[in-house]
């Protein structure tokens, strides 16, 4: 009965806490400014925490923002602050960040080992800095089978929702691809909403009506400032371990379980600091650093697969073969429409959901990051070519293999004379659900900052390729729809799309190939899709559940010592996974929370 009673007295100061949190909060909703935030070059050289995370990015931040209002946060981002760059949180310069290859840029761009061009976010608030925006939840069947409570599940969407999404007005183009989706059958009409159902929607974005961008980085107002340091440009070189009630290094054996106490990180100076543990059971060391991030920062602590980690000279920590396995990117592939009308700028707003495991979505406008207000010297602003420009990973208009910084400046100066109307239309692209295909990860080296070995497999599995081939056939269908005249050619044909956008050397396996079949040949649309295959920037795994963490993300034979992000995924969440991202860290953090208290009593 006594326990009973101190439960539910940390359930009720837990719940007033959150109130009283929310309403001050409230108040601040729109500041940036977060006097918590600062360069890891002015972090001590030693510090105590109750919690310390890897990784300020889309799990991360939430995470941390919740963590604070209970406990001593510590949350260490190896990149810079949005609010620094303007380029982040404009819809119009989307492209811009993903073009700059710079070491300082919020995108790392890497080729994975199937030749695909992607990127991995440098950034406080992570992929949601440098993504197209879409906003929907996770379906109901997904939740239940990671083992979620739904209502909790709710809630945490619910605060999340309450800072980043937004309901988008559709513009014309838009408009006509939600009607050619209802007209060709994805049904039923599901109007606006962010859940994840069967047929055609509008859903959220993240970015607002004057197309800024908002970032998890936003759900750092919820912070008790008090409670967090958050430092930014701080490159984690390792996690540190000890033994559990270890007196002396002879008694440790191979039965005995390793417990995280901390970090070792360094500042953009080169500066080393070390962040401990504080004593306690519920302190923890958390990794959010992302699929690519989390599973390379366990391999260069000691942890993953024993052979690979002693062929780099690491001391294995843990054997466990699991870490860096699983890693799935979900396949894109697009056509380009040539629109005889002008179409709006937009990313995704409009989605179909179809029965057979294809996703179909679409964005238009070539300049989507065109610089409105000029250079400020009187010269015309530079013409940026959006989704075009010869230096994103995306269609661009240079082979990967050539893109020296001379071979782009030739390329952007032909393509500037190109005129507008050649460039007017916009892309209509499937995803492909899960995927079932999957590869996996390993180092290169010992340097956090590079990116390690990844391979995807795309469509290694066969069900992969046929979700494909049914979503370019039901692209065919939306452009050949009444609802999408308007912005079709008379004379269109649909082998001579697929030929323009094949034309495009999206990634390393380009080989000029020409389709004649359109969408009465599958084994023309299988080539295609192999050919034209593109990131959405939606990869997971790594560390995923059963492999390498428990059910509530507890590295597997480790104390103290979590990963709460995207990498512990076995399939992608709904049809973009940031607001299941978001949540998850919102959700975990309340978890923890809730536990801290029933263990420490309502008055620790």
């Amino acid at each position: 009965m006594a326990s009973l009673l101190i439960s539910a007295q940390a359930m009720a100061v837990f719940t007033v806490a959150c109130f009283f949190a929310l309403l001050c909060m409230a108040q601040q909703v729109r500041a940036v400014n977060y006097t918590f935030m600062r360069e890891a070059v002015n972090a001590p050289p030693v510090a105590y925490y109750d919690y310390i995370i890897v990784g300020g990015g889309t799990a991360g931040c939430p995470l941390a923002a919740t963590l604070s209002q209970g406990s001593r946060v510590l949350l260490l981002e190896r990149g810079g602050s949005p609010y620094e760059d303007g380029r982040v949180l404009s819809m119009l310069r989307f492209s811009d960040v993903l073009a700059d290859t710079s070491a300082s840029s919020p995108s790392q761009r890497f080729v994975s080992e199937d030749g695909v061009i992607n990127s991995r976010p440098r950034v406080l608030g992570g992929g949601s800095c440098i993504n197209a925006g879409f906003f929907t939840r996770a379906g109901a069947g997904y939740v239940r089978g990671v083992g979620w409570d739904p209502r909790e599940v709710l809630a945490a969407y619910r605060w999340v929702e309450d800072v980043v999404a937004f309901q988008p007005a559709l513009g014309p183009w838009q408009a006509a691809v939600r009607r050619g989706l209802l007209e060709t059958g994805v049904l039923p009409d599901n109007g606006f909403t962010y859940d994840h159902i069967p047929g055609t929607k509008v859903g959220g974005s993240i970015f607002d009506a004057d197309g800024r961008r908002h970032t998890a980085a936003d759900l750092l107002r919820y912070s008790n400032p008090d409670g967090i340091d958050l430092f930014l440009r701080a490159r984690v070189a390792r996690i540190l371990f000890g033994y559990k009630g270890e007196c002396a290094a002879s008694i440790v054996t191979q039965w005995t379980k390793p417990v995280a106490r901390g970090v070792v990180y360094r500042d953009a100076q080169g500066g080393t600091h070390v962040a401990y543990l504080n004593r306690g059971a519920a302190n923890e060391v958390i990794l959010s650093a992302g699929a690519l991030g989390s599973p390379q920062q366990l391999m260069l602590s000691g942890i993953g697969p024993g052979e690979h980690l002693r062929s780099l000279g690491i001391d294995v920590i843990l054997d466990l073969p699991g870490v860096g396995q699983g890693m799935s990117d979900n396949p894109m592939n697009a056509i380009y429409v040539p629109s005889p009308s002008p179409v709006e700028v937009s990313l995704i707003q409009v989605v179909g959901i179809t029965r057979f495991g294809s996703y179909i979505e679409g964005a238009s406008g070539a300049n989507w990051n065109s610089h409105p207000s000029g250079t400020g010297t009187g010269t015309p602003p530079p013409r940026n070519l959006g989704m075009f420009s010869p230096q994103t990973g995306q269609l661009a208009t240079v082979p990967p293999a050539q893109r020296t910084p001379e071979a782009i400046a030739r390329a952007v100066a032909a393509m500037s004379q190109v005129p507008d109307a050649a460039l007017r239309g916009g892309f209509i692209l499937e995803k492909v659900l899960g995927p079932q295909s999957t590869g996996s990860l390993a180092l290169r080296n010992l340097d956090p900052d590079d990116n390690p070995s990844v391979r995807f497999n795309y469509f290694a599995h066969p069900d992969d390729l046929r979700r494909c081939v049914a979503g370019i056939s039901a692209i065919e269908r939306v452009i050949r729809s009444g609802a999408f005249a308007r912005f079709t050619y008379p004379n269109f044909a649909f082998p001579a799309a697929l030929n323009v956008t094949a034309d495009f050397p999206v990634n390393t396996l380009y080989g000029g190939r020409r389709f004649g079949g359109g969408g009465g040949d599958p084994r023309a649309l299988e080539q295609f899709c192999r050919d034209t295959v593109m990131t959405i920037w939606h990869y997971h795994g790594g560390c995923q559940v059963g492999r390498v963490v428990d059910r509530d993300y507890k590295v597997l034979g480790v104390e103290a010592l979590r990963v709460i992000d995207g990498s512990t995924f076995n399939a992608s969440p709904g049809t973009n996974p940031q607001a299941t991202v978001m949540m998850l860290g919102r959700y975990m953090g309340v978890k923890l929370l809730k536990e801290r208290m029933l263990e420490e009593g309502p008055g620790a």
